[in-house]
């Protein structure tokens, strides 16, 4: 039988040569982030949204601690790995990786990506790391945000079927 692959998965101490090794090869790199804690539809979405935009795309997640301090103690309700791999299967990601700090910025800083991209609810100057790829040439994008298609009203909908 077969191993499954589950895609890239990447450790702190490789974004830095992933990112050199994505330029040396002459590709483009993407990169998006966020929680990623029950996947849906709305995400699937934003992340072919994201990775139209250049020639490969990292996604950095939100470490089970870092979504605890974000969307409360009973989050996240899928762990860490297991998100990281559910996000590296995906068709549209070439890479994942897990950060805890309060924001991804150390990330964007060690891979460099010519592209960064987050969804239309965020202004430019409140999205972490705009300043910096603006700095080396990159460009930043928001991509809509599709009605209805959200963590936040699974959890709602989830609720109300209990009542």
């Amino acid at each position: 039988m077969r191993e499954l692959d589950l895609g890239c998965v990447l450790a702190d101490s490789e974004l830095s040569a992933w990112g050199e090794e994505q330029r040396a090869a002459g590709r483009t790199v993407a990169f998006t982030n966020g929680c990623f804690d029950l996947i849906h539809a709305g995400h699937l979405w934003s992340l072919a949204e994201a990775a139209r935009h250049a020639d490969t795309l990292l996604v950095a997640i939100n470490s089970d601690a870092s979504v605890r301090q974000l969307k409360g103690a009973t989050r996240p309700f899928i762990p860490e790995e297991h998100r990281a791999s559910l996000i590296a299967a995906l068709r549209p990601v070439s890479a994942v990786t897990i950060f805890g700090a309060p924001t991804p910025l150390e990330v964007i800083l060690q891979v460099r990506p010519d592209v960064l991209v987050k969804g239309s609810e965020y202004d430019e100057s409140d999205i972490v790391g705009a300043k910096e790829l603006r700095s080396w040439g990159g460009e930043v994008v928001r991509v809509p945000m599709r009605a209805g298609w959200s963590t936040s009203s699974i959890i709602a909908s989830i609720r109300q079927s209990r009542d």
